[in-house]
């Protein structure tokens, strides 16, 4: 019901958003972030599911944002000192085994690392850059991210969340209403997302106007 206001009509039982208004709530949501990014703010990717989990990981590897693609591991973010601590034994796990470092151990215990280091890519592979709680959060897929969605709100980080209509748009800072389950749908939006983050990214290390006398 909280989600009506986006909705056009409905047809053979079938609500269909107002684009017009999604297209307006894109363009106020990409400008939001492009400020984000100019002002060196970092921004965590999430989206699990089958329609987004790609999109969101090339997206964040392309320009170098923290992003979720697999499980959202509970604390992310209210407990992301631990996180960050275990993140942290991670990356120093991965580059001894890089560095030859794990050869001095038995086989079994190598094995037991690979297992663990496997167990963790999952996990922790999309967070390498995520050095400090992010200024805001991009969710694909609001229902499909309550406890993402429930950290956020406590601690009052922004979100831009793209949301169907069984959503709830008033835990959302920036709503996009939009099909969170069409692959087609999800990579349109993120085009533009991507658009606006990587211009705030140039943005941000553009060199500052010289002063003219």
């Amino acid at each position: 019901p909280r989600m009506r206001r986006y909705i056009f009509t409905t047809r053979n039982g079938i609500e269909i958003l107002d684009i017009a208004q999604t297209w307006e709530l894109l363009e106020r949501a990409s400008e939001f972030l492009k400020g984000v990014v100019r002002e060196r703010g970092l921004v965590l990717l999430v989206g699990t599911t089958p329609a987004a989990k790609a999109l969101v990981k090339s997206l964040g590897e392309k320009l170098g944002f923290p992003y979720v693609d697999e499980r959202w591991l509970g604390g992310t973010l209210t407990n992301f000192k631990t996180l960050s601590a275990r993140l942290q034994y991670f990356l120093k796990l991965r580059a001894d085994r890089h560095a030859g470092r794990l050869e001095k151990y038995t086989k079994k215990e190598r094995l037991d690392f690979d297992k663990e280091l496997a167990r963790m890519s999952v996990i922790f592979g999309g967070l390498e850059k995520m050095t400090d709680l992010p200024k805001t959060i991009v969710i694909v897929g609001a229902t499909s991210h309550e406890t993402a969605v429930r950290e956020a709100n406590r601690l009052r980080i922004p979100i831009v969340a793209i949301m169907a209509n069984d959503a709830d748009p008033d835990r959302i800072t920036h709503p996009i209403p939009g099909n969170d389950r069409s692959r087609m749908s999800v990579a349109w939006i993120l085009e533009r997302i991507g658009q606006a983050l990587e211009a705030g990214k140039k943005e941000a290390a553009a060199p500052p106007p010289t002063a003219t006398t």
